[in-house]
């Protein structure tokens, strides 16, 4: 008997199936320190407990990615394992915070399955949850990642392609009722911007860069307990496409977020993932830059201490993003766009 795992190939997925992912994970102190000497992170509610507390948080909360990705990591021994490339993702909210102490699981359900025209892959779309040790959910979204199959002649599962086509703009965008950021100190945040200072259109160059190393992608991936091929076996990768391990797209979303800050100090909170795509590989050595644009605004229902605003942040590697590198007449990509992420924060309000 076979007692190791060889992970789920894509002609194994069945459209509806339900997967209780395994290993738990506690959430510590130790967790918080090492995301935040891996991506230098400011946001001064997740730095201090007086500033959080301040503002109605128990403590600092666990960055809202550093949630994002241990609930990720819980997800790939199943989902990805054989994964050639995560794809993208849709359809996220962050519901409850998570703090150091708490207790994080995930579960998944498979809503999308397409064989590709090579017959050796095909893409997988899960929505998954992430869930407390009070199994309430702290986190919710749809990704979709292109996997292999063992067997390129076994039959595909049965075409089913969801409907992602989520208007960010038609959610009910809400805060935490114990959150007040009536005394919101910008003099300790940093940044004196708030939600009245953005418009829509309004492209932002967050200037720094940041040149990943190969020890720290590594480290940072298994930090999620990420087991995803791709990103440790060079034997492996030497087989591959481009003869390197690729670097987690998780990894280029904290960097950009990071350096988000640096224009967006205020952006205390993310809500929503709307959308996001890995538009092109990235490798240790790369330099990654990054530029965001206010795609909108809204008020938050019943409050006028914070508003949400509606972000792509665009991650390029190799070049800085003062010209705003995007997509090419013909509409893909440029070269350099190693991340395009649709997102939604909260930002305190002015008065």
């Amino acid at each position: 008997m076979n007692k190791t795992n060889p992970g789920i190939f894509f002609e194994d997925f069945r459209l509806g199936q339900e997967i209780e992912h395994a290993t738990p994970r506690t959430v510590t102190e130790g967790d918080v320190s090492l995301y935040t000497s891996l991506y230098g992170m400011r946001f001064p509610v997740n730095s201090a407990d007086t500033f959080a507390m301040d503002m109605g948080f128990e403590a600092a909360p666990v960055d809202d990615l550093l949630v994002f990705h241990v609930v990720f990591g819980k997800t790939v021994p199943d989902i990805s394992l054989n994964a050639v490339a995560n794809l993208g993702y849709a359809m996220g909210e962050f519901a409850n915070p998570v703090y150091p102490g708490d207790t994080l699981r995930a579960v998944s359900k498979v809503i999308g399955l397409k064989e590709n025209s090579n017959g050796k892959t095909g893409v997988v779309w899960v929505h998954t949850v992430g869930l407390n040790q009070r199994d309430e959910p702290v986190l919710g979204y749809v990704r979709w990642v292109m996997v292999n199959k063992k067997d390129p002649s076994a039959p595909a599962p049965e075409t089913v392609v969801p409907d992602l086509d989520v208007d960010a703009g038609s959610l009910e965008l809400t805060a935490p009722e114990s959150i007040d950021c009536t005394a919101y100190d910008f003099g300790l945040a940093g940044s004196s911007h708030t939600w009245d200072d953005y418009e829509v259109g309004e492209r932002i160059d967050h200037v720094d860069g940041m040149t990943i190393e190969e020890a720290e992608h590594q480290i940072a991936t298994r930090l999620y307990q990420n087991t995803a091929k791709v990103h440790f076996d060079q034997f492996v990768a030497d087989a591959g496409r481009f003869k390197r391990r690729l670097i987690y797209g998780g990894h280029i979303i904290s960097l950009a977020r990071g350096l988000s800050f640096n224009g967006l100090g205020n952006a205390f909170k993310l809500v929503t993932i709307n959308g996001g795509t890995h538009a092109n590989p990235t490798f240790a050595g790369d330099t990654v830059y990054a530029w965001s644009e206010v795609l909108g605004s809204r008020e938050v229902s019943g409050r006028k201490d914070v508003g949400a605003i509606r972000l792509r942040t665009v991650a390029v590697k190799n070049r800085p993003a003062a010209d705003f590198p995007y997509k090419g007449d013909d509409g893909k990509y440029d070269p350099s766009v190693v991340l395009d992420f649709d997102y939604t924060v909260l930002m305190p309000r002015r008065g």
